[in-house]
């Protein structure tokens, strides 16, 4: 687990580990969440990077 420091601009640096794990980049956008009173920082993902992500599902339904 990482520690980071808030500064008095409310800014936090996300530590080198966590960036390289989630592949962070500069100037990337990162949703900010609370969620039963903690701080949840989830990387945004453009709907691009999502595109075909669903190619080869069967669509077939039954009705």
């Amino acid at each position: 687990m990482e520690t980071v420091t808030v500064s008095p601009k409310f800014q936090v640096v996300i530590p080198q580990k966590v960036r390289k794990a989630l592949g962070l980049k500069p100037g990337q956008k990162i949703q900010v969440i609370l969620y039963d009173g903690r701080i949840e920082l989830i990387p945004f993902e453009p709907i691009r990077r999502a595109r075909g992500f669903l190619k080869g599902i069967n669509t077939d339904v039954e009705r």
